[in-house]
């Protein structure tokens, strides 16, 4: 049975292994470690709002492939915390490169991390950063129970009336034990597994090639050791309450309440805890880091196509075949960002969104996971700042446009910052009318460009393109179309947009004539209207 189980692992492991994981995804609980995480020193940690525009969820669940929920949870930390140097890449390189070679090595690693894949695995965290709850000033008196308890049995074998002190103490006992569950319950799911992390750790600092994560995490395993008998009776603790029968969990349960053994294990392993913090997270983090690295390598060998970017202080993003991970049978594009910024102009729907996104998710991976979908990608370490997917904030009472004005301004301040910037915006003031729109994004659009700072925007305003022609390189994407129908290439072009096919859309879709003949004399109107040369009218 045991040799069946454990190849049936192995197999499992060796067929998921370059796969998307089929799991569901507890983003609450995979939140725990970052949201807990104190503030160290990093180049920048990602915005919820960032997050939210580039479907941040999704993507997470595209490169994970951990085999623990404590790597699940590091991973998830590190895709949304941009470091401030490399330097250990070169390291982390060759340990992808064990993990996709040597499948032996691999699984023997993976059938480690499996033993911290149960779900109580996720409240670790809780042990290392959190407060933990303190003994009650009364508390003294539950070892005199105790105590009494004892000698209460044996005198009793002597003198029948100490059975009434027994019974006496026991109901105090037993008003105690039960006041101490909601104690023991904060702790049931994590202090179990704390024996797993530290069994996982000890068996993975083995392999000599992990060493160099943590030269001194040994030190921390002796440590936590000290206090594994405590930590054996939680164990026990959670089997009796899961496999054991009735008969003998109300044994068991009459043996706590008798000796109090709940609250005085319970306080006594806490207080032990209480200065062992550093060592728990010493731990959870060599093993999620091991984890993240294995998860990192089963990512690229799903891929068809990927690269390790190359980081360099120059103003530089340069890319080959760069494509959107999330987007089946993605159109892949190229592109040169150097001394001017970037202005797309397009067609609805043809792809200018998600170009912008594919530049933001590619720096994001590349600077966190040294991965990047791409054939080649150069660039900066730089923070990366959006404005993609504004909306009202009705519980606040405030409307898009405002919602806007407060997100692009936040940008404003970053930009004026030594640290260069990626600004990444799709159509910019959209909730406002077009003159104001037109020349507040103009200004914005020139101060955000200053300092090193590097700008991706889309917008439908072919005007904005002959206002910044002297700050931004331009970009469109089109599309044809051909009787009733519209085909989009994808494909990034040259140059600024020269046709529009909103209207077209309306006609492709059965919209009444009247309106459609209407719609294009009045086009043509405001287009006869608007030839005058632009930038000198600014200059005005």
């Amino acid at each position: 049975m045991f040799f069946n189980r454990k190849k049936a692992l192995k197999n499992k492991l060796l067929n998921e292994f370059g796969k998307i994981k089929d799991d569901s995804f507890d983003f609450e609980m995979i939140k725990k470690y970052f949201n807990g995480k104190q503030s160290t020193e990093n180049h920048q940690i990602l915005s919820d709002k960032t997050c939210n525009d580039f479907d941040f969820d999704e993507l997470f669940m595209f490169v994970d492939r951990t085999n623990s929920k404590v790597g699940q949870q590091y991973l998830y930390n590190k895709l949304r915390t941009i470091p401030l140097t490399n330097s250990d890449q070169t390291y982390n390189e060759n340990l992808i490169k064990e993990f996709i070679k040597k499948n032996d090595f691999r699984l023997s690693v993976q059938t480690q991390l499996t033993k911290l894949n149960e779900f109580d695995a996720h409240y670790l965290t809780t042990l290392f950063q959190e407060c933990f709850i303190s003994a009650p000033k009364w508390f003294f008196i539950v070892p005199v129970l105790t105590f009494t308890s004892i000698l209460s049995i044996i005198f009793s074998f002597f003198n029948l009336k100490f059975l009434l002190v027994l019974f006496i103490v026991l109901v105090i006992n037993t008003l105690i034990h039960y006041w101490n569950k909601n104690n023991l319950n904060q702790y049931l799911n994590s202090l179990p597994q704390l024996l797993n992390l530290k069994g996982v750790a000890n068996e993975l600092f083995s392999h000599k090639i992990f060493t160099s994560i943590n030269p001194d995490l040994l030190n921390s395993i002796k440590t936590v050791n000290k206090i594994r008998n405590r930590m054996v009776f939680f164990k026990i603790e959670t089997k009796v309450q899961g496999e054991m029968q009735a008969l003998f969990w109300v044994f068991f349960e009459f043996l706590k309440i008798t000796f109090l053994l709940e609250p005085i294990m319970l306080f006594s392993a806490l207080k032990l805890l209480q200065n062992k913090k550093a060592e728990i997270e010493n731990m959870f983090s060599f093993v999620g880091e091991i984890d993240s690295l294995n998860s990192i390598a089963s990512l690229r060998v799903g891929l068809d196509k990927y690269c390790i970017p190359n980081i360099q202080s120059e103003k530089l993003i340069q890319t080959k075949n760069i494509y959107h991970p999330l987007i089946i049978d993605c159109v892949e594009n190229n592109i040169t960002v150097h001394e001017k910024s970037i202005l797309l102009t397009g067609s609805n729907m043809s792809g200018k969104t998600s170009f912008i996104r594919t530049i933001g998710i590619n720096v994001i991976t590349g600077l966190t996971l040294n991965t990047c979908f791409a054939k080649q990608f150069t660039m900066p370490r730089i923070q990366v700042f959006s404005a993609i997917r504004i909306s009202d904030d009705l519980m606040n009472d405030k409307s898009y446009y405002f919602e806007e004005v407060l997100t692009i301004k936040e940008m404003i301040d970053v930009s004026e910052n030594i640290i260069p910037s990626l600004f990444l915006l799709d159509e910019l003031f959209k909730g406002t009318n077009t003159v104001e729109r037109i020349s507040a994004g103009k200004a914005v659009l020139s101060t955000l460009t200053q300092n090193n700072n590097i700008v991706f925007v889309s917008t439908h305003d072919i005007e904005l393109a002959d206002l910044l022609i002297e700050e931004y390189e331009l970009y469109h994407f089109s599309e044809k179309i051909d009787n009733n129908t519209i085909d989009f290439d994808y494909k990034l072009k040259d140059g600024k947009l020269k046709n529009r096919n909103a209207i077209k859309i309306l006609q492709i879709n059965n919209y009444p004539e009247k309106i459609i003949n209407e719609a294009f004399e009045i086009s043509n109107l405001l287009d006869n209207a608007s030839k005058i040369n632009i930038p000198d009218l600014y200059e005005k």
